[in-house]
């Protein structure tokens, strides 16, 4: 009875690890690299809070470095950092122009003529844009491996709820970056880029083409998550991973 216990509970911790790291990266990373980020949105320095930003993204989502950057928002769930910070703005702006008589409102909508081209003030852009719409329409637009799997970026992807380890191996599939030999042939760490069918061992060649190891239905069926892909993530395609 305790065995059996402990093993549910182990369960739903690696379940629930998911959201507790998102609820953490939000709460501990984004919220101070957000810090006051109205004021300073539009500088060109904001590229050096993305790396710490991405690097929670990737502790959320199991994915590597060489990992496609728009990807991770998708895969962990965030809103794209430069949209957070435009959201903030918009909402910072809107609570400004409702009260007209704080100092600060004549600053923003009675400013004076820019003096440098260079500078951007809050008000050089005043557009209010919606999160989700416009996340959605970069999204449709990015250049991205497998990227039509991915039908809304904005939902918490299929699987998101699986064993923490499953999860991070769907993720590999899906962005077609992960510990197979053609990766680690190229990272120095095995002797060849073959699999044992002879081919080339990638991502998709495993999921797709490898006659050992292919799911039927390949990464599409992979991505939908149901009892069958499931069971391959947990078996053939775990085997494969431990015998590279």
């Amino acid at each position: 009875m305790k065995k059996t216990k402990h093993k549910m509970l182990c369960y739903h911790r690696q379940i629930t690890q998911h959201l507790q790291q998102l609820t953490a990266a939000l709460a501990l990373c984004y919220s101070v690299a957000e810090y006051c980020c109205p004021v300073w949105a539009r500088s060109s320095y904001t590229n050096l809070f993305y790396t710490q930003l991405h690097s929670s993204m990737r502790l959320i989502s199991g994915c590597l470095q060489p990992t496609q950057l728009s990807c991770l928002p998708v895969l962990s769930n965030v809103v794209p950092p430069a949209l957070r910070r435009k959201a903030a703005t918009d909402n910072m702006l809107q609570i400004i122009e409702a009260h007209p008589n704080w100092p600060v409102y004549a600053d923003v909508f009675e400013h004076p003529p820019a003096r440098l081209a260079s500078r951007l003030p809050i008000w050089s852009d005043m557009t209010s844009v919606d999160t989700i719409t416009q996340w959605r329409e970069d999204w449709s637009s990015a250049s991205v491996v497998n990227h039509t799997t991915v039908t809304d970026p904005t939902i918490q992807q299929p699987g998101f709820d699986l064993l923490r380890h499953t999860w991070f191996l769907m993720n590999h599939f899906q962005i077609a970056q992960g510990p197979r030999r053609a990766n680690l042939y190229k990272w120095g760490i095995a002797q060849s880029p073959s699999s044992d069918c002879g081919q080339r061992q990638t991502m998709n060649h495993a999921v797709d083409t490898c006659p050992l190891t292919k799911l039927e239905g390949g990464l599409n069926l992979l991505h939908e998550v149901d009892d069958d892909a499931v069971m391959w993530l947990e078996s053939t395609a775990t085997a494969a991973l431990v015998n590279k």
